[in-house]
């Protein structure tokens, strides 16, 4: 019977959360189509978002990249199969690794921050003062911060899987002896277009699930600082989450389209 009642009120609980979020989701998306933008501020989080996020992203495609390699040598030099690195490497940079991990490090560096902002607003009545003001929240607070991650978070993706491939035909070819030749053609064979459009579609989903997730959370802070940190918690944990569940289901029907090959 308790449990009953615990996976009773976590059911409810989890699809109130959802539909906060689509509902902040859909508010903001007309508010976009409706052409209420702050250009000024969006610019300000496109440099705060994607300028101020690069190194973090870098060093994680860089070095996952670089491991990857190793670990694939390490195995395929056994069977012979050392000039496949190349194109394993990129194919999982590509669609998986690059976008999947810059998610997660963007939700970590960039969601929480914005959810500590708009909570710390939230709970020191700045977003009140905003209402009495005639100042939608959402225009002013959620427009910016979303337009920022659409148009950064493509680019960050790229640069994670540019710099994996880059240390991965370093350590390929200059560590571990693998041809650079067959390194370079048998991946310029194995990967193709589809490849790119598959990282950047799941780089914009990632985006969207951040910033709507960060957003609810600052904008249902309460409790003063307790509660704001508390809102940053959950959402450095539901955007890893949501971004690791819904790359599952990107997957699933990107490759439908996109079939590897």
């Amino acid at each position: 019977m308790v449990v009953a009642q615990y996976l009773s009120s976590a059911g409810l609980a989890f699809l109130l959360f959802l539909g906060q979020v689509a509902g902040l989701a859909g508010e903001t998306i007309a508010s976009i189509l409706k052409g209420r933008i702050r250009m000024r501020l969006a610019v300000f989080q496109i440099a705060e978002i994607g300028f101020k996020s690069q190194l973090v992203v870098i060093v994680t495609g860089a070095f996952t990249g670089a491991v990857f390699t190793a670990q694939a040598y390490f195995q395929f030099a056994s069977l012979n199969m050392e000039t496949a690195v190349g194109p394993v490497v990129a194919l999982s940079m590509f669609r998986e690794l690059g976008p999947v991990l810059t998610g997660i490090m963007v939700a970590g560096r960039v969601g929480a921050a914005m959810s500590a902002e708009i909570g710390t607003m939230k709970v020191s009545q700045q977003i009140d003062a905003l209402r009495a003001l005639a100042v939608n929240p959402v225009d002013y607070l959620v427009v910016p911060r979303a337009l920022a991650m659409f148009v950064s978070m493509p680019f960050l993706v790229v640069e994670c899987v540019g710099c994996g491939i880059l240390a991965s035909y370093y350590v390929g070819v200059e560590v571990l002896g693998i041809s650079g030749v067959h390194f370079l053609e048998n991946t310029r064979k194995f990967t193709d277009s589809s490849d790119i459009i598959m990282a950047l579609v799941k780089g914009f989903f990632f985006a969207a699930v951040i910033v709507f997730i960060s957003c609810r959370e600052g904008l249902n802070a309460r409790d003063g600082a307790v509660g704001v940190g508390r809102a940053t918690t959950a959402t450095v944990v539901n955007c890893s989450l949501a971004v690791l569940v819904a790359n599952f289901f990107l997957t699933m029907a990107l490759n439908i389209l996109f079939p590897a090959g």
